[in-house]
């Protein structure tokens, strides 16, 4: 009888101890304004409410690739709430994924979000937010990445710690020159030489080569060279790839139109530069076609609708033998920071996306000495400006 007495003290000054503690916690919490997600609440659950707005993005200079110029691009940001705390997307549409304002609004309008009681199903829930329409990449990664964001900060970290990366492992990032004139393309890149550490330049037009000569005149950085499907004869491309590879170029992304496929697989076999699809790699499913035709792939949240899906892309290209870019398309610090979140487990990444535009809602992924830096705030990583 006396040790159970004893034990049944020791066990109820235990509880006590431990309530002690706990509250000495919560009272620590409090100062320190930490929020902790309790799976244990009483009363109802919260539910996620969507809020969306459009958003401008200005950019820096004119932005000149194989196919047109723009010194705008239409966006959508997207901010999820549940229990007090906010999680931040966008939708980014340059003029070639086919997506307006108005589509992204209207695709938005048809997401209920209510319907789930845990923001922590992710898979559920995404799996749902692309059943809604067969495309609409953009607006459906604006949902998932401001779903990473929240989810993130619910478990107080950033995904690159959820997925097992290290921060140190992120590679610099390229930054992106357009088309232009010999002069403009020299002024450019004085601008941004010294900044950076691998450059990268976009081609597909007749005056590639003067391109390369005016950069060359400045730097002797690496390049990466994005011809955005401008070639279309497989034996000038060959031909261009072993003029660039003289030049210091060190990869070349969407040689060909995304329709040659054979003939992007027969420069591929016989270039001596890794070559990268782009426009012929949307989304998981097509990953598999491209084994043989293309040396990796260039992912981007909004072609894949966004970080679920990149992930898996990822990780089949590793199991395929295949190398990996993340890139952006013009976009504010959220999206990029998004992306960014991925670059520990890649060979190149092209996320210069905020640097060009002027009118940047977020502070977030940066890039230091030409390396992208990623902070360690949880979910993406951003903080509102």
């Amino acid at each position: 009888m006396t040790n159970r007495r004893d034990f049944l003290k020791t066990a109820a000054l235990a509880t006590l101890g431990a309530g002690m503690i706990a509250e000495e916690a919560m009272a620590d919490t409090k100062k320190k304004k930490i929020h902790l997600f309790n799976i244990n609440k009483q009363g109802a659950a919260p539910k996620m409410k969507m809020r969306f707005f459009p958003y401008e993005l200005q950019l820096r200079h004119v932005f000149t690739v194989a196919t047109y110029s723009r010194t705008t691009t239409p966006d959508v940001q997207v901010e999820i709430e549940y229990d007090g705390i906010i999680g931040y997307g966008e939708a980014s549409m340059p003029p070639y994924l086919g997506q307006t304002v108005k589509s992204v609004l209207a695709f938005l309008q048809k997401v209920d979000l209510g319907q789930f009681s845990d923001p922590f199903q992710l898979e559920d829930i995404l799996a749902y937010v692309d059943s809604l329409s067969p495309g609409d990449t953009a607006a459906k990664a604006a949902v998932d990445i401001a779903l990473h964001d929240l989810v993130g900060k619910l478990l107080q970290a950033p995904w690159y710690r959820i997925w097992g990366l290290d921060k140190e492992k992120a590679p610099s990032t390229t930054f992106t020159i357009g088309i232009d004139t010999a002069d403009v393309v020299r002024k450019k890149t004085e601008e941004c030489a010294e900044l950076y550490n691998i450059l990268k330049v976009k081609l597909g037009r007749d005056n590639d080569k003067e391109m390369i000569k005016a950069i060359r005149s400045v730097t002797d950085l690496p390049i990466a060279v994005d011809a955005n499907q401008g070639w279309k004869d497989r034996q000038y491309a060959l031909d261009m790839i072993h003029w660039l590879k003289e030049q210091g170029i060190v990869m070349v992304e969407q040689p060909m139109p995304k329709e040659q496929l054979d003939d992007i697989a027969w420069v591929t076999q016989q270039s001596p530069l890794p070559v990268f699809a782009d426009e012929s790699v949307q989304r998981l499913k097509d990953v598999p076609s491209l084994k043989g035709a293309f040396t990796g792939i260039n992912i981007k949240l909004m072609k894949c609708t966004g970080m679920r899906e990149a992930w898996k892309m990822l990780t089949l290209a590793r199991a395929l033998d295949m190398k990996v870019m993340v890139g952006c398309m013009t976009e504010t610090s959220c999206a990029c920071s998004a992306a960014a979140q991925l670059s520990p487990a890649v060979d190149f990444a092209d996320l210069d996306g905020n640097l060009l535009i002027s009118n940047d809602r977020f502070k977030g992924m940066e890039v230091v000495d030409g390396k992208i830096t990623l902070s360690d705030l949880p979910g993406i990583g951003v903080v509102k400006l």
